[in-house]
């Protein structure tokens, strides 16, 4: 096949796996993204041999969006508004994109440059904690492992809402964020162990085709 048309493939098959996983999830079986793609199946897989290098190609824009947005808010001199401003970021992006939150959490054993932008991402995400923290604002309780926790609640959110109420997911956040004042809080039940919630995100996705 010339070149060419190599290429034009591999840009329809990423432009059509970002539509598809954005409207249904990261489960939906390769043959709809070929289709949806005009390509034949054996086209895609020559193209990403794996689901695994399916999603993290078409993520991968998306993934530096997430981390500009973290350096945007570690270089803010407020960190409560920062922080603030980085979750409302974070969870608007799930907007439109079903696929987003869970490719927060998959692990992708075989795509070590995008893992490590992920890992990236989270250290970023608890220097950004710490820093809200210690100007008395964040609530000393709040774990990082909170956002996860959130990002799954606003995805049911922004799924169920749908076009009818498009911007309830803000409330939801709103909610959240004021929750996480300090001057708000009150004892909370134990989160559990880390790896626990992001095994739960993990769960959706875990038996994709």
């Amino acid at each position: 096949m010339p070149r060419a048309d190599a290429e034009r493939n591999r840009t329809r098959i990423l432009a059509a796996a970002g539509e598809v996983f954005g409207e249904r999830g990261l489960e939906v079986p390769m043959s709809e993204i070929a289709r949806r793609a005009d390509v034949g199946i054996a086209t895609l897989s020559r193209n990403f041999a794996t689901r695994e290098e399916l999603i993290s190609a078409t993520y991968a824009a998306r993934i530096q969006t997430y981390l500009e947005a973290l350096d945007v808010a570690l270089a803010d001199p407020d960190p409560w508004s920062a922080f603030c401003r980085y979750i409302e970021t974070v969870c608007g992006m799930q907007v439109g994109n079903r696929g987003f939150t869970y490719v927060l959490a998959i692990t992708f054993p075989n795509a070590k440059e995008f893992a490590a932008e992920r890992s990236q991402g989270y250290r970023g995400f608890v220097k950004l904690v710490n820093r809200a923290k210690a100007t008395g604002r964040l609530r000393a309780d709040f774990s990082p492992e909170d956002l996860p926790m959130l990002l799954m609640a606003n995805a049911g959110v922004v799924s169920a809402a749908g076009d009818a109420a498009p911007e309830a997911w803000r409330r939801l956040v709103a909610y959240f964020l004021q929750a996480c004042a300090a001057e708000n809080q009150q004892p909370l039940p134990s989160i559990g162990r880390a790896r626990d919630v992001y095994q739960a995100m993990q769960q959706i996705s875990s038996d994709l085709p």
